[in-house]
């Protein structure tokens, strides 16, 4: 039994244009998506990004206070 091409004779199908393209408007519609993730983007909260902005200001200020605090103790 010889195999056959199982790709659908384009002299026959429809929707293509001479050379193979095909016109705007018939292409398929994009695969269904069985994820639970997807749909339209949503934004996410900022809810944690205050507290290490906090932390990192908090630290280089009482580095600064410290340099400035033992320069001010020297030049006494």
């Amino acid at each position: 039994m010889p195999a056959q091409n199982p790709d659908p004779d384009p002299r026959s199908s429809t929707g293509l244009e001479p050379g193979g393209g095909v016109p705007p408007g018939e292409t398929p519609p994009g695969e269904a998506s069985t994820s639970s993730g997807a749909g339209p983007w949503e934004r996410r909260r900022r809810g944690w990004t205050k507290g290490p902005l906090f932390a990192i200001v908090l630290i280089t200020l009482m580095f600064a206070g410290f340099f400035l605090g033992y320069a001010f103790f020297l030049a006494r």
